[in-house]
Formats: C-alpha cells, sequence, structure tokens
C-alpha cells in the first residue's frame, strides 16, 4: 500500500523511496512498512518541515539464529531536510509489548510510503490484545512534560498539544489503547471542546506558513486543555498491569512474519 498526500514535494518522496530500495539492497532485508513519522504525519507542518521517514525491516529467518546478532537499527545519512531510519522487527515488536507509543504510532501513520498492510494490521492487532492504556498514558504524558519543561515557543506547544489530545482521546475510549498519530484526528475523535478544536485548526493553519513560529503564547483555551488534560493522565502513573506477559505471544507472532 502507498499514501502519498499531494502536499509532499514529489522530489523528497522520490529520494525516500531511493532510500529505501537502497536500504534493502544493501542490508539485504524487506522493509514491509516505511511511513512519514514527525510534524508532517502528526498534522501540523511548517513550510520547511523535514522529512522524518520512519520503517520497519525483516532480516532472513537464518540471521538471526546468531549468537552474534546485529546491530537494531539502520540509519541512512542525516542532513537538514532528511531522517530517514528503521527498527528490526524483534525491536519493535518488544517495544510494542513494553507499550512503547512511538512504534504503535508509525503503525497508525496516515503517509505510508510503502507498506503491507498485513503486516500493519497484524503488529496493530498484536497491540490491542498486550499494550497496557496506563502504559500509554504515562508515555503520553511524560512527553508532553519534557515538552513543557523547553524554552516555550509556539513550536514546542505543538508538541505538548498532541499528547494532550491522544491522553483525551484514551479516556474518552475507555476500551482502546492504541490512538491515532495526527493531531486533527485526535481531537475529532475526542469530546474535546469545539472551541479547542477550533483553535487548534487556527493554530495549525498559521504553522503551515510560518517557517519559524515565535515565542509568544498559545490560545488560552489550548493551555487550559493540556492543563486539564495533564492533571487527569497523573492516574496513569500509579495503575497496575491488567494484561498478562505479551512475550509468548510476541514470539509467535515473530516467528511467523519472520518465516
Amino acid at each position: 500500500m502507498r499514501a502519498i498526500p499531494d502536499s509532499l514535494d514529489p522530489a523528497a518522496v522520490t529520494e525516500i523511496d531511493l532510500r529505501l530500495r537502497t536500504v534493502a539492497a544493501e542490508h539485504d532485508v524487506r522493509i514491509p512498512w516505511a511511513v512519514e513519522s514527525g510534524s508532517r504525519a502528526w498534522g501540523f507542518p511548517s513550510p520547511d518541515s523535514d522529512y522524518d521517514c520512519r520503517f520497519l525491516f525483516v532480516r532472513s529467518r537464518e540471521r538471526y539464529l546468531t549468537l552474534w546478532p546485529e546491530r537494531d537499527v539502520i540509519e541512512t545519512p542525516l542532513d537538514e531536510t532528511f531522517d530517514v531510519n528503521g527498527w528490526d522487527l524483534p525491536k519493535a515488536l518488544t517495544l510494542i509489548a513494553k507499550g512503547n507509543a512511538t512504534v504503535i504510532e508509525w503503525l497508525r501513520s496516515p503517509i505510508v510510503y510503502s507498506g503491507d498492510a498485513a503486516f500493519r494490521d497484524e503488529l496493530l492487532s498484536f497491540a490491542a490484545a498486550v499494550v497496557e492504556r496506563a502504559a500509554v498514558g504515562r508515555h503520553y504524558r511524560h512527553v508532553a512534560l519534557h515538552q513543557q519543561a523547553g524554552a516555550p515557543s509556539l513550536k514546542r506547544f505543538f508538541y505538548v498539544l498532541r499528547p494532550a489530545a491522544a491522553l483525551r482521546w484514551l479516556a474518552d475510549h475507555p476500551d482502546e489503547a492504541v490512538p491515532p498519530m495526527d493531531l486533527p484526528t485526535l481531537l475529532s475523535e475526542s469530546t474535546a471542546e469545539s472551541e479547542v478544536r477550533d483553535a487548534a485548526t487556527e493554530l495549525i493553519a498559521l504553522k503551515s506558513v510560518t517557517r519559524e513560529m515565535g515565542t509568544g503564547a498559545a490560545p488560552r483555551v489550548l493551555e487550559r486543555f493540556v492543563a486539564r488534560e495533564l492533571e487527569r493522565a497523573e492516574a496513569y502513573e500509579s495503575m497496575a498491569p491488567v494484561k498478562d506477559p505479551a512475550r509468548a505471544r510476541a514470539d509467535a507472532l515473530f516467528r511467523r512474519l519472520v518465516g
């Protein structure tokens, strides 16, 4: 599958496609999932946003049967426009089992350079079955708090607002642990007030035409929304696990996908 919006620079997409083909050939790996991460996939790009391609790769079964495992990350040269790197399947599965929301987000990215839908669906089903909501909630709360600790700016505020929106989405979907990736969807699929959604839409529109957002304050309605969601999410910090350990299920899925 492939899902590339018209807003992406065709030359940039061509370069990313080339890097993915080169990685597959030079490292002798299969890349069943390659997506955009970062502000473009999160729904609030700037005119000068770089391209953050993330991919999952799979080696042959024989290469996993070794006493000296290979490095579980493949990186391509980093520059001011492109940040393209990927994780090995075992790394992705173990992190999902621990409730790492980063890998789960890649599986839900709205921008797909190349992908095997069946592979994606298997990993999403695995995540839905084993991921602890509390672990995901803690992840997003900590991301927001970390960003709040930095020098305030409107650009940084987006990296606080999106985790807060993910926390609201989790609160509104008590039977799910895999939230959408992009900010507009998180808000539209939650009970966030209309003034919150409107203010976020206006701020996204401003960012889309502004290369460097200043240090001005975010709209008060959004600051109140963030504060409320972070306070409510503090409850995740003391929640105990409620699901069985996922190791056996992760092993079974790994063997099946590699085979």
